[in-house]
């Protein structure tokens, strides 16, 4: 916490979750700063994005974040340049690698970074993960009566699962809003991997789905490909350790070793044809990004879901239709 850390990769701002001011930056500047140990830059303004209220069961930091790509205020570039603070009662009971998909996705608001303020849970996760103990000191939040930009209020209780729709990721769209559209949206490709949905919790996240379904012998739908990806070999040992691939090989699950992979267009889980509908829990979902078909963003939940169901569909509501 209070750190500065700098890297060439636009989601940089993911270690913004342990309070370290980390942001991307372009490959001359890492280069001067690899020989001085600097990075300049403009001190940027602060958005403070208050989370409130509490997150209903199913409901994950990836639909807060797809909610707030689709306000207006957002949409419009309120969060451009600026520091993304997040704080409010449903950040304080996140765990770190939920906070961390808020950080991550800064880079899709359009800020410079996402940062949280340290407290008892990050104490708990740098000593859980990494060994270290850390001292908490005042400067590391903002000051009582500190002056933002803007502050920006969500009440978190109403929402539920989210998507964006095919080309943005800003094409935000309540789960529960998708009959409007008419027909169900088929799909041939779920995805659950890439920075930010391969950590630790999303993968408790797609084995509470999936072996929820492996218990009544369900599998992924003919039709359907599910991949899931390690974010890291960490992870990857950890779920190994939790036995979490039992659930995931008993429904069809592949399972890929650490990568951008999909994310980047650069492994499986691609689209391979323009026809092909893909639901995946990556950050973005421009045209091209993961291939030649068209992708909906969605949650950890809403992928394993869909998967096993051949379409789009919350966790809530495939349990609803077998009666649980």
């Amino acid at each position: 916490p209070g750190q500065v850390v700098v890297g060439t990769d636009s989601h940089t701002p993911h270690s913004g979750a342990l309070g370290c001011v980390a942001f991307g930056v372009g490959t001359t500047d890492m280069a001067n700063a690899f020989v001085t140990g600097a990075v300049r830059l403009t001190l940027p303004a602060v958005l403070r994005i208050e989370l409130a209220g509490t997150l209903a069961p199913g409901v994950t930091a990836k639909d807060v974040l797809l909610h707030l790509l689709a306000l207006p205020a957002l949409r419009a570039g309120a969060g451009v340049g600026k520091v993304f603070e997040f704080g409010g009662q449903v950040v304080r009971a996140l765990s770190t690698d939920e906070r961390a998909t808020l950080t991550n996705m800064t880079a899709e608001l359009g800020g410079f970074t996402g940062i949280v303020e340290p407290d008892g849970e990050t104490l708990r996760f740098l000593k859980e993960r990494r060994g270290v103990d850390v001292e908490l000191a005042p400067w590391m939040r903002s000051d009582p009566g500190a002056a933002y930009a803007e502050v920006i209020t969500v009440d978190c209780s109403a929402l539920g699962p989210m998507l964006a729709r095919p080309g943005d990721p800003g094409n935000g769209l309540a789960l529960s809003a998708l009959a409007d559209l008419g027909e169900p949206v088929r799909i041939h490709i779920a995805y659950g991997g890439s920075c930010t949905a391969g950590k630790r919790e999303d993968f408790a996240h797609y084995h509470a789905v999936l072996a929820w379904a492996a218990a009544r012998g369900l599998r992924v739908a003919p039709g359907v490909q599910l991949y899931l990806q390690f974010g890291t070999t960490a992870v990857r040992d950890h779920c190994i350790a939790q036995g979490f691939l039992a659930a995931f090989e008993a429904v069809g699950a592949r399972l890929l070793q650490p990568s951008c992979g999909a994310c980047a267009n650069c492994g499986p889980g691609s689209s391979t044809t323009a026809e092909q509908v893909t639901v995946s829990a990556i950050n973005r979902n421009f045209p091209g990004r993961s291939g030649q078909g068209q992708v909906w963003l969605a949650s950890p939940p809403t992928v394993a879901a869909s998967a096993i169901a051949g379409r789009l569909i919350s966790f809530e509501a495939l349990r609803a239709e077998y009666g649980d």
